[in-house]
């Protein structure tokens, strides 16, 4: 599972960090990043539930 935040639609609000912090941390403009290139089995069903949670759409898994 790969996971990418697209920094148009990201507003900052954190969610994703908060619910997957060993997949997503803060960028240099202060939005959100994947910090993975693959999500680690043991974290995959908290990164689903950081996509499922962003309140624009702005996670993209594949």
């Amino acid at each position: 599972m790969r996971v990418h935040v697209d920094q148009d639609l990201c507003i900052s609000c954190g969610t994703c960090i908060d619910t997957c912090p060993e997949v997503f941390d803060w960028n240099d403009e202060e939005k959100a990043q994947a910090i993975v290139d693959e999500v680690p089995p043991e974290v995959e069903e908290q990164a689903r539930e950081a996509v499922e949670s962003c309140p624009t759409n702005a996670i993209i898994e594949h």
